[in-house]
């Protein structure tokens, strides 16, 4: 295991963790009312989204660059 495969794996976790929250927010009644009328979620449901994308391409480009070296 090399020292970018850690901080990979922790960034990749993050990013799932994220995406998760986003998810779980975009399935609460006040999100899918804002979905309905305004045709877009919430603030805090995009940032969880946007910050779970991240840190999942940047995770996995962490490991692929990790194991691409080793």
């Amino acid at each position: 295991m090399t020292q970018t495969n850690i901080p990979g794996i922790v960034a990749l976790a993050i990013g799932t963790v994220l995406l998760i929250f986003a998810w779980r927010a975009s399935q609460a009644p006040m999100d899918q009312m804002s979905n309905a009328l305004t045709g877009r979620f919430t603030g805090n449901t995009m940032w969880y989204l946007l910050g779970g994308i991240v840190g999942v391409v940047a995770g996995a480009g962490l490991l692929y660059r990790g194991n691409a070296q080793g």
